[in-house]
């Protein structure tokens, strides 16, 4: 990262954030803490990189600029209001945000539209200027529109901004995050390495650090007198004939937002948002578009709002209450790790986990169902006003997988495991179900027979198990393996081949590197250590006994070539 690190401080010096005239406003770093962000890019956890990606940027920071970091979704699965402020906001917190980005341990929900708006009420908005960074993997998970509440914090706002960093996100997802910036006269940029994280993150934050103070802002002109006490009073229903949906029903509350009428009667400027079935609002006089939301249902009218006069505008949001209860096994819990992807017709609508009850249009719906590596996929209807149940088994059981040197040495390393499926195809090959990185994993997986693979520097091997639904299978690979080290003079190359030759003179290739220092793994038995050393080559004979760590030290080879 040092040739982004030069980036990063070069980019701050050409937007000239050392100038004491300059006055920096304050910001705070929401970072995606969700159990998504241990996806792999390149093999590596897109958490890693977030946390690579901080480390370059914050290591040299202006000293006026006041920066805070928040994230969501590492402390408990299903829980939508996992939201914490690691660090408050103020100047010299880079280090601090370094160190808290390191502990973190994504696991749960994506709260991203609750964040937001907590940052934005830490930071004072709607009294002084104020800029949140979103560093989002994955789309709001937590029944919230995150563009009504940019909207809504746009207009309540002195001078707030949001910039979103899209990371590893696709066009399509992209759009559904972008306008928390956009609605809020922030940037949305996509980063789909650590490369382009590390731009986009040096970007933001120069912008907000040579950030000009923003003019008070003139005092609003006193409102003329209402004749009445609201102007509008809305009522809605899941269906035609059907009861007035009430406030807090069980199913959510109902969202009301209006916008200017285009020349053409097409939907206009955003006005204004109200909540609850029970909202009795003051809208200024003139013809608007009007909406009801319910989850994911809606509705929309054009309305026309007279001085001194109540409307009751009455929409037909044409829903139906879906309840999903997805479960590992016939009388077992539900598993609020599922995820459950909801489709209206070949439309994508949401995606959800574990217990999941909202409102989503009728007709033609598709539950696709993930539990671990298990699938379920149905397809049925829904009728607007009516309440469906889908109590679903997806017949999962669970695969402990400890990884050991010898018996009673755990590995710590990042050990690579893939589970494969036992039955081989016609060519010998095995279909991949899942894979992770480290010295204990757990995976859910559909009963059948399966096969793990490891793989940890030079050792190699496989374990076969089988899994049974509704149980836990404990999978011990023990490697008899050991920890080889070599120190070579410089960055000389170093190759650990077998210690004997095939029929054809050659030696098997088990893992190579570069000095000074370079380790791997190797299970117990003898190797040949090859090191070149300018034109030399020297051969050093090893022995790798399990669960011991042998130490080599390469001298050069004197002039004339190869040494053993």
């Amino acid at each position: 990262m040092r040739i982004f690190r030069k980036l990063v401080l070069g980019a701050v010096a050409a937007l000239g954030l050392a100038l004491p005239a300059i006055a920096a406003e304050r910001a705070i770093i929401v970072l995606d803490g969700s159990g998504s962000m241990w996806a792999q890019i390149d093999g590596k956890a897109r958490i890693t990189i977030a946390r690579e990606t901080l480390a370059s940027v914050l290591s040299s920071l202006p000293d006026d600029l006041e920066l805070g970091f928040m994230t969501y979704g590492h402390r408990e699965k299903g829980n939508c209001e996992d939201i914490q402020m690691l660090v408050e906001p103020a100047t010299g917190t880079g280090a601090a945000i370094i160190a808290a980005a390191d502990a973190i341990n994504p696991k749960g929900m994506t709260p991203i539209s609750d964040a937001v708006r907590l940052a934005a009420e830490d930071l004072a908005f709607t009294e002084q200027k104020a800029t949140v960074i979103l560093i989002t993997d994955g789309l709001e998970t937590c029944e919230v529109d995150p563009c009504a509440l940019a909207s809504d914090l746009e207009s309540q706002g002195i001078d707030f901004t949001t910039h979103v960093l899209g990371f590893g996100l696709s066009d399509e997802e992209g759009q559904q995050v972008a306008c928390l910036a956009e609605n809020t006269g922030g940037q949305y940029l996509s980063a789909n390495d650590g490369d382009a994280l590390v731009e986009a993150l040096t970007t933001t934050v120069a912008q907000v650090a040579q950030a000009e103070p923003v003019p008070a802002p003139e005092p609003a002109p006193e409102p003329e007198p209402a004749a009445v006490d609201y102007t509008v009073a809305p009522t809605a229903a899941l269906s035609e004939g059907g009861p007035d949906l009430v406030r807090n029903g069980g199913i959510g509350d109902l969202t009301w937002v209006w916008y200017r009428v285009n020349a053409d009667g097409s939907k206009g400027e955003y006005v204004q948002t109200e909540y609850y079935a029970d909202t009795k609002a003051i809208v200024p006089p003139g013809d608007y578009i009007m909406t009801a939301t319910l989850g994911y249902a809606t509705s929309e009218q054009p309305v026309t709002v007279e001085a001194g006069k109540v409307i009751t505008p009455h929409f037909v949001l044409d829903g139906a209450i879906l309840e999903v209860l997805p479960r590992p096994g016939e009388g077992q819990n539900v598993d609020e790790d599922a995820s459950i992807e909801i489709l209206h017709g070949q439309e994508y609508v949401t995606t959800e986990y574990g217990t999941t009850l909202l409102v989503v249009p009728a007709g033609e719906t598709t539950l696709n169902i993930a539990l671990g590596e298990g699938t379920y996929t149905e397809t049925f209807t829904t009728e607007a006003g009516s309440r469906v149940v889908k109590d679903i088994v997806v017949s999962v059981g669970v695969a402990k997988i400890t990884s050991e040197y010898v018996e009673g040495a755990p590995v710590e390393a990042d050990i690579f495991i893939e589970v494969l499926e036992a039955q081989k195809s016609i060519d010998g090959t095995r279909k991949s179900v899942t894979y992770g990185y480290g010295g204990e994993q757990q995976f859910e997986l559909p009963p059948g027979d399966y096969v793990m693979t490891y793989d940890l520097g030079g050792a190699a091997g496989e374990v076969p198990f089988t899994v049974t639904a509704s149980e836990l299978i404990e999978v011990v690979n023990v490697m008899n393996a050991g920890v080889l080290a070599v120190t070579t003079p410089a960055d000389n190359y170093v190759e650990v081949l077998s210690a004997t030759k095939d029929i054809q003179g050659n030696r098997t290739s088990f893992d190579y590197g570069y000095g000074p220092t370079f380790q791997t793994t190797l299970a117990d038995g003898d190797y040949v250590i090859a090191t070149t050393i300018g034109d030399s080559v020297t051969e050093t004979p090893v022995t790798i006994k399990g669960g011991e760590r042998f130490e080599l030290t390469v001298e050069a080879a004197p002039a004339g070539g190869k040494k053993k």
